[in-house]
C-alpha cells in the first residue's frame, strides 16, 4: 500500500466534506501542519469543527481558515492571540467549546484509545461543568468528559518513512502524537521522508499503522509567535 502522495492537496483528495470534524496538531505555530491547512483552505470545504489547542495567529495556520470563515466551531484550550477569532466569536459567527488544556489532551488521548468518556476533577464547580454529569468517587466530585474522535487528523512531523512511521522534533511533538491516533484517517506532512526501515524503531513516536497518507513538504521557515529581546549594554 503506497502511503506517499506528491503534495498536500492530493493527500487530502476524497477525504474532505462540509461539516466534518478535523483535528489539527500543533501548539501556537509550533508543529502545525501548515501545508495541509493551506490545502484545506484551497479546497473550499466549510462548516468545519476543528479540534486544536489554539487557532494560531491571524492569517497563519488555522488563522487562514478563520479568514475564509470555513470554521464553524473550535474545540480549543487557548485562543487569545487571534484577533479574527475573537471578532467572529463576539459577532456570533463562530462557536467555541473551551477546555482546560489537560482535559483537551486527555479527551483526544481517550478518543484514540477507544474510551468514550472519563472523569476528572478539573472544572468541577465552574462554568466548564455546566450541562455535564458530576459523580462522586471516594468523597470527591468528578466531572465527566467525553473522548474526542475526528473524521480527519492532520499532523506535522520532523521525519517520517514511507510506511508512515513518524518522529516529531522537540516541542513540535505537542498534540501531534495524540491526534494521530484519534481519527478515522490521519494524514501526515513531514520535513524529511526516508525509505521504510531507516528509522530507529526506538525513536518512533507514531507507528505507521495510524497514518494512512503522508506527504513530504520539506523544511519551511519557522515562524516565531513572540520575539522578546532586551537591549544589549554598550561594549
Amino acid at each position: 500500500m503506497n502511503k506517499v502522495y506528491p503534495d498536500a492537496s492530493t493527500a487530502l483528495a476524497g477525504l474532505l466534506k462540509d461539516g466534518m470534524m478535523i483535528m489539527a496538531g500543533g501548539f501556537g505555530l509550533c508543529g502545525i501542519p501548515d501545508a495541509l491547512i493551506q490545502a484545506i483552505r484551497d479546497s473550499g470545504v466549510k462548516n468545519l469543527t476543528v479540534v486544536s489547542n489554539n487557532a494560531g495567529i491571524d492569517g497563519v495556520g488555522l488563522g487562514m481558515l478563520l479568514d475564509t470563515k470555513q470554521i464553524k466551531k473550535m474545540i480549543s484550550s487557548y485562543v487569545g492571540e487571534n484577533k479574527t477569532f475573537a471578532q467572529q466569536y463576539l459577532a456570533g459567527e463562530l462557536e467555541i467549546e473551551f477546555n482546560p488544556q489537560g482535559t483537551l489532551a486527555e479527551r483526544i488521548r481517550a478518543g484514540g484509545a477507544g474510551i468514550p468518556a472519563f472523569y476528572t476533577k478539573t472544572g468541577v464547580g465552574t462554568l466548564i461543568a455546566e450541562g455535564k454529569e458530576v459523580k462522586e468517587f471516594d468523597g470527591e466530585k468528578y466531572l465527566m468528559e467525553r473522548g474526542l474522535f475526528a473524521d480527519l487528523a492532520i499532523v506535522h512531523a520532523w521525519k517520517g518513512d514511507t510506511a508512515g512511521n513518524l518522529i516529531y522534533r522537540k516541542t513540535a511533538r505537542n498534540f501531534n502524537p495524540m491526534m494521530a491516533t484519534a481519527a478515522k484517517v490521519t494524514v501526515a506532512e513531514v520535513e524529511h521522508l526516508v525509505p521504510a526501515g531507516e528509522l530507529n524503531p526506538d525513536h518512533i513516536h507514531t507507528p505507521g499503522i495510524f497514518v494512512k497518507r503522508i506527504v513530504n513538504v520539506g523544511t519551511s521557515k519557522k515562524r516565531i509567535e513572540f520575539r522578546n529581546t532586551r537591549p544589549r549594554t554598550a561594549a
